[in-house]
């Protein structure tokens, strides 16, 4: 068994669609509780998967009753203390994280980087590259881009513009380089992914293998508007939903790239992030 056959017991759940969507993908909600939003719910979800998604396999094999509130500090710390999460930002990466390895089993392959570009400015990596294993059919290369916004508009639109830059030719090509070695040993298919990401391999192997999840969790009115998780809440979810693919489209984006959607409606960003911040700070502390 290795340490990503484990996860948190699941709280999100996906949004049923009456149609299906222009894009691949689909919408994960906290869902209600009395009437209301789950902040603290999904604030609390989010705590349970910083372990996963700030620590390396190594690290997480080597975690038991002794030692298990010392490697939580461990993840809390390295959030807390990044530039990203300063921003915010680190909450969205932590959805997204979350949703891919629960829902479509993605495995983790190489830690974020950070390294300068020709114009001496700190360029960020995908938010996430993990490997989807389909067995006898290959495997996916998700390389992941999330946006933690309060206007849904103004997170796709940031989402799109950043993907369009790691697609550049010279930019990925450096991107490629620096994600390489860093791939896990243990990591699945791990001879394949050195193979794809090194410097003799085209990048169209890359892109073949290649899918874009692009995770937009910002604030809904179809939230705002209900108290249940049912058809009319649904209905008002897809409408956004399908507003959010509308701008994809229009981008010209899903003609380059495969593009998934990733839409996690939020009751308020701010309540969000400040339970979060409360709760990662106890364990920071």
């Amino acid at each position: 068994m290795t340490a990503y056959q484990l996860k948190p017991t699941r709280l999100l759940a996906s949004v049923p669609f009456a149609s299906a969507p222009s894009i691949p993908g689909s919408a994960y909600c906290a869902g209600f509780e009395l009437e209301e939003w789950r902040c603290d719910g999904l604030a609390n979800h989010l705590i349970e998967w910083i372990a996963d998604y700030a620590l390396r396999e190594e690290e997480l094999l080597a975690v038991n009753h002794s030692n298990m509130y010392i490697k939580m500090q461990e993840a809390a710390v390295r959030i807390y203390t990044s530039e990203k999460y300063q921003k915010r930002g680190e909450i969205g990466e932590i959805l997204l994280h979350a949703i891919c390895r629960d829902f479509f089993d993605t495995i983790p392959i190489a830690p974020r980087v950070f390294y300068l570009s020709s114009s001496n400015d700190v360029v960020k990596s995908f938010d996430m590259v993990h490997i989807r294993d389909l067995g006898t059919k290959g495997f996916e290369l998700w390389l992941g881009e999330a946006k933690f916004y309060e206007d849904r508009e103004s997170a796709i639109k940031a989402a799109t513009s950043s993907i369009k830059e790691h697609i550049d030719r010279g930019f990925l090509s450096r991107e490629k380089l620096i994600l390489g070695p860093q791939i896990s040993e243990k990591a699945p298919r791990a001879a394949e992914l050195r193979r794809i990401f090194s410097r003799q391999a085209s990048l169209d192997e890359l892109f073949n293998a290649a899918v874009f999840p692009v995770c937009i969790a910002a604030e809904s009115s179809g939230i705002a508007n209900n108290k249940r998780f049912d058809s009319t809440y649904h209905a008002e979810i897809q409408s956004e939903f399908s507003d959010l693919a509308a701008l994809i489209q229009k981008s010209g984006l899903n003609q380059q790239i495969r593009v998934m959607l990733i839409y996690v409606p939020i009751g308020s960003k701010e309540k969000l992030a400040t339970r979060f911040d409360t709760q990662l700070k106890g364990l920071a502390a």
